[in-house]
C-alpha cells in the first residue's frame, strides 16, 4: 500500500506562482463564455514544478485556461482558482509537492484569500489521484499528465480559440499556408546535407494533413506511420507487453497510460524570459532503466510531427524568441516511432535554418543514440549550441547492468572523446547515481576514477531514491546502500567535480563570448547575470556582470558582447565590451 504523507507536516518549500509579469500578458477583448453568462473572468495562479517538460505543460494548460476566458495571475493572494502542476520523479520532489499543495490550501482557507478552487496536475496525479483527494479533500480536482485538456473542465470553463492579438499563444497552423510552409522548410533544408529526407518528410506531412481535409489520405513514407491516433516504436509496444509501463503498483492510478501531445495549434502563454523558449519534441518514456518510473508517469515514447515543431519555431521567432531549447525524455529517439533515421539530426537541421533563431540546443541525450551524424549536424551550424547534454547514470559496467542500461568507462570515454573530435569546443553536461543498490566501493572508486579521466564540463550527482513501482525497488533489501554511506560519496564526488571544475573555468578568463543578459542577479542587486550559449537555463553555472562597459543600463532578453574576466569555481565574471 503506497504511503501518502501526513496532513499535520507542515511546509517547508514555499509554493511560488509562475511570474508571468515578466511576459506582460495581453488585455483580452474578445466577449468570453464567462462575460457573456454575466460571470467575470476568474483569476487564475499557476504554480509549476520539476524540469522543464513540466513547464512546458503549465504552458500549454495556461493557454488553454486564457484562450476559454481565464484571466491569469502571477499573484497567489489574487488567484480565485491556483493550480499545482506536480514532481513525483524522487521522493524530495513528491515532497516539495506536496508542500506546495498544502501551502495553496492555505491560500484557499485564509479569510483574506480569494481563492475558491484548488487544482493538482501532472505526475504526481498519475501515481496518487485518489489519494490526493481523500487526503486533501481541499483539492478540488486533479488533472493527469495526458489529459491536459481537461484543466478547462476542472476549472469550469469552456474551450474557445485564443484571441487573434495575443503576441504570448502560439499562433495556429492554420494561419500558414502548409505548402508554403513545406517550401520554406523544404528550402532551408536544401542548404545542407541530406535534405532529401527532411524535405520529403515535411511534405508528406503536410499533404498528409492537406488529404485529411480533403478525405484523402496518402499511404506510405514516414507520414503515414503518424495517423490521427499517436504512434508508437515496437521498442515501447514490446516492453509494455512486458509489463514496464505496470501501475499495479500505484494505489488509485488510472489504467491507460498518458498519450497527449500538443501541436503548434495548441494554445500556450510563454513564462520564460522573452527571448527564450523550451519545445517539447516528444514525450514519454520506453527505456527500461531500473531506477525510474516515468514510463509509468508519461506513458509510451512518442514524436510529434517535425512540420508542427517547425511551425511552432517559425512562431516563437515571429514573438521575439531567439533561444529555443528541445526536450523530451529522450531526444535521441526523436521521429523513430514515424520511420525517420536519425530524426534529431534532421529536426536540428531544419530549425537552425530558419532566420531569426540565434541559439538552439537540445536536452536530454541516451548515450548509445548519440550519432555521429548528429554530432557532425551540430558542428554543421554555428546557431547549434555545442553542448551535449547526456545522463550517464554511472560508470561501473556492473552497476550500469542492474541499473539496465548497458554500456561501462571505456565507452563513455570513447564517446566523449569523440563528441570532442568531432564538435570542436563542445562542452559536455551529465549526471550521475551514488548508492544504487548494489554498489560497491570498487563501483564507486571506478565511477571516481571516470570522473576524473572525462573532465566533465557541468555534472550532477544525484543519490539513489527507492521508487515504487521502479525495478530497482524490488532488489534485495541486502544490496541497499546505507543512507550515510550515499552521501558520503556524493559529497566527495562533488568535491572532486569542484576542482575540476574550477580549473576548466580559469580557462575562460580572457575569452570574448556573446551574453544572453538574464536580469539582476539574485545574490545582490550590483551583479548582472547572463549565459552564454554553453550555458543551458537554469541548470548550469552563471555569468555575472560587474561592468556594463559602454551601457548606461543593460536589457533583459538582450544580447551583448562581453569578455570574461574572473573565475571561481563553477561561475564566472565578465565585463561587457559591445
Amino acid at each position: 500500500m503506497t504511503h501518502f504523507w501526513g496532513r499535520g507536516r507542515r511546509p517547508t518549500n514555499r509554493g511560488k506562482l509562475l511570474n508571468l509579469e515578466a511576459v506582460t500578458l495581453p488585455a483580452t477583448t474578445e466577449t468570453h463564455p464567462q462575460a457573456e453568462a454575466g460571470f467575470p473572468r476568474p483569476k487564475i495562479g499557476f504554480v509549476s514544478l520539476g524540469c522543464p517538460k513540466n513547464l512546458v505543460d503549465s504552458e500549454v494548460m495556461m493557454g488553454l485556461l486564457h484562450s476559454a476566458g481565464g484571466e491569469l495571475t502571477p499573484n497567489a493572494e489574487d488567484a480565485e482558482i491556483l493550480v499545482v502542476n506536480t514532481c513525483s520523479f524522487i521522493d524530495s520532489a513528491k515532497q516539495e509537492s506536496v508542500n506546495t499543495i498544502l501551502e495553496m490550501v492555505q491560500h484557499k482557507q485564509a479569510n483574506g484569500g480569494r481563492a475558491q478552487r484548488l487544482i493538482v496536475a501532472g505526475c504526481l496525479v498519475e501515481r496518487y489521484r485518489d489519494e490526493i483527494r481523500r487526503n486533501i479533500p481541499e483539492v478540488d480536482a486533479v488533472v493527469g499528465t495526458g489529459e491536459l485538456e481537461a484543466i478547462l473542465n476542472a476549472a469550469g470553463l469552456t474551450p474557445k480559440s485564443a484571441p487573434q492579438d495575443s503576441p504570448f499563444n502560439i499562433l495556429p497552423q492554420s494561419n500558414i499556408h502548409p505548402q508554403a510552409l513545406a517550401a520554406r522548410a523544404h528550402s532551408a533544408v536544401h542548404q545542407h546535407s541530406h535534405p532529401t529526407e527532411q524535405g520529403t518528410q515535411l511534405q508528406l506531412e503536410h499533404a498528409k494533413e492537406l488529404g485529411k481535409k480533403k478525405g484523402v489520405i496518402p499511404s506510405g513514407g514516414a507520414a503515414a506511420a503518424e495517423g490521427s491516433a499517436v504512434s508508437f516504436r515496437a521498442e515501447g509496444d514490446l516492453r509494455e507487453k512486458q509489463g514496464r509501463f505496470s501501475r499495479e503498483a500505484w494505489d488509485g492510478a488510472t489504467a491507460a497510460l498518458p498519450e497527449y501531445l500538443y501541436s503548434d495549434e495548441t494554445p500556450r502563454i510563454l513564462s520564460t524570459p522573452r527571448s527564450s523558449a523550451y519545445i517539447k519534441i516528444a514525450e514519454g518514456c520506453d527505456h527500461p532503466c531500473s531506477f525510474c518510473i516515468i514510463p509509468q508517469l508519461r506513458g509510451k515514447f512518442r514524436s510529434r510531427r517535425m512540420s508542427s515543431i517547425v511551425a511552432e519555431a517559425e512562431n516563437l521567432i515571429a514573438q521575439g524568441v531567439r533561444e529555443i531549447t528541445l526536450i523530451g525524455q529522450d531526444t535521441t529517439c526523436y521521429g523513430e516511432d514515424l520511420g525517420l533515421t536519425d530524426g534529431l539530426a534532421q529536426l536540428l537541421e531544419a530549425l537552425a535554418a530558419l532566420p531569426g533563431l540565434k541559439w538552439l540546443r537540445f536536452l536530454y541525450t541516451y548515450p548509445n543514440k548519440v550519432t555521429t551524424r548528429l554530432l557532425e549536424t551540430m558542428a554543421r551550424h554555428d546557431n547549434i549550441a555545442k553542448y551535449l547534454d547526456v545522463p550517464l547514470q554511472h560508470a561501473s559496467a556492473s552497476v550500469l547492468k542492474r541499473m539496465k542500461r548497458g554500456g561501462n568507462a571505456q565507452i563513455f570515454l570513447d564517446l566523449i572523446e569523440k563528441a570532442r573530435r568531432t564538435v570542436p569546443g563542445i562542452v559536455i553536461r551529465t549526471s550521475f547515481i551514488v548508492g544504487f543498490p548494489g554498489e560497491t566501493e570498487e563501483d564507486y572508486k571506478e565511477l571516481e576514477a571516470f570522473i576524473k579521466a572525462a573532465r566533465i564540463d557541468w555534472l550532477g550527482v544525484f543519490t539513489y531514491s527507492d521508487e515504487e513501482g521502479a525495478k530497482a525497488f524490488e532488489l534485495n533489501a541486502e544490496l541497499k546502500v546505507p543512507e550515510r554511506t550515499i552521501q558520503g560519496r556524493r559529497r566527495k564526488l562533488m568535491k572532486l567535480q569542484q576542482k575540476i571544475s574550477a580549473k576548466a573555468k580559469a580557462e575562460w578568463v580572457g575569452r570574448e563570448i556573446d551574453l544572453l543578459i538574464e536580469g539582476e542577479s539574485e545574490e545582490t542587486e550590483l551583479l548582472w547575470e547572463g549565459r552564454t550559449i554553453q550555458h543551458a537555463p537554469e541548470i548550469d553555472g552563471k555569468v555575472f556582470i560587474n561592468d556594463f562597459g559602454p551601457h548606461e543600463e543593460l536589457v533583459r532578453g538582450t544580447f551583448y558582447r562581453a569578455e570574461i574576466t574572473e573565475s571561481h569555481d563553477y561561475d564566472v565574471v565578465a565585463r561587457i565590451i559591445e
